[in-house]
């Protein structure tokens, strides 16, 4: 179950010559179409505790919203068919029962949407959500895309591949997700991860993920050699319009001095504005359905730099990607 969000949350100048993205979103609704923005939050870190992370991200929905819903509408929000556009809130999961169970709620919910078409923005929480997220994702478009495989990006300072016991969640964390993922839905997704740092990693973990496919770049290549060596790689060079993408961004992925409001920050790490100098590019080269942004911590933050930095991933997801 959503619970929906809180009516103050919702930004207005009052002044329709100064709309905010407060005044067009919508509280939640069941009818919605194609390529309408669905926003869900879970404010949730046990999966953060069960990993022994510091604590904080349960609040961050709330506050990325704030920040969200108090920003402008750019130019092409007037020129072209946005106008058309549904912008609905769908709220905040209700946190009870166990966390397989509200991955599993996640997990059914999100699938509901894709089917009708929806673009999905997800507000954690851990990147436990990661999975459900995930696993909607790839359910959906490996059902209708046939041969082209979905894929899924990753931008983290950790790969998140953590083993869960066989047949059973135990261990289920903020590290698990693409262990599950790749699990559980082996040869039906690409998986690319971007930023990752090896202070962050074992070998065993990366030997494991590139032995299910996964492709791995990390934060060292991208230093050394620019955001080329992206671009450049293979599943990127794959895409058509047609490519089916979702963004996992676990706020780690980026330097503590942009965003040290998580659940573990380095010195090192990604540049907000190279990250979205990409994703612009990205958003024409493949049709990228949903956007779930990880491990803010608002208890660790300052000055509340890391939410507004997550509500700018969504405002640039929002208006950057295809109509």
């Amino acid at each position: 179950m959503f619970l929906p969000t809180a009516r103050e949350l919702f930004f207005t100048k009052n002044d329709p010559s100064d709309l905010r993205l407060g005044d067009i979103f919508k509280s939640t609704t069941d009818n919605f179409n194609a390529d309408d923005f669905l926003i869900f939050g879970y404010p949730d870190d046990e999966g953060i505790k069960l990993n022994g992370g510091r604590l904080g991200s349960a609040l961050a929905p709330p506050l990325i919203r704030q920040f969200l819903y108090k920003m402008t509408l750019p130019e092409n929000y007037f020129k072209s068919d946005r106008k058309k556009t549904q912008y609905i809130d769908h709220g905040n999961l209700e946190i009870v029962g166990d966390l397989y169970l509200r991955h599993e709620h996640v997990k059914n919910t999100l699938l509901q949407s894709y089917k009708q078409k929806a673009k999905i923005i997800s507000l954690g929480g851990g990147h436990d959500y990661g999975y459900p997220d995930g696993a909607a994702f790839i359910q959906h478009f490996t059902a209708t895309q046939g041969h082209k495989k979905p894929l899924i990006i990753n931008f983290d300072a950790h790969l998140d591949v953590r083993s869960v016991v066989k047949n059973s969640m135990q261990n289920l964390n903020s590290g698990t997700p693409f262990y599950r993922l790749l699990s559980e839905f082996k040869n039906k997704f690409n998986l690319l991860e971007i930023g990752l740092q090896k202070q962050c990693n074992s070998v065993e973990h990366w030997r494991w993920a590139n032995e299910q496919g996964a492709e791995t770049i990390s934060l060292d290549k991208i230093s050394e050699n620019g955001w080329d060596v992206v671009l450049k790689n293979k599943m990127i060079q794959n895409l058509d319009s047609t490519t089916p993408v979702l963004i996992s961004f676990d706020i780690d992925a980026l330097t503590a001095a942009e965003a040290g409001g998580c659940s573990q920050a380095w010195a090192t790490g990604l540049h907000i504005s190279d990250c979205l100098q990409f994703l612009k590019k990205l958003y024409k080269m493949a049709d990228v359905r949903g956007f779930g942004i990880y491990e803010v911590s608002p208890p660790l933050d300052r000055d509340f730099q890391t939410s507004k930095t997550a509500a700018l991933l969504a405002h640039h997801f929002i208006f950057n990607s295809k109509a």
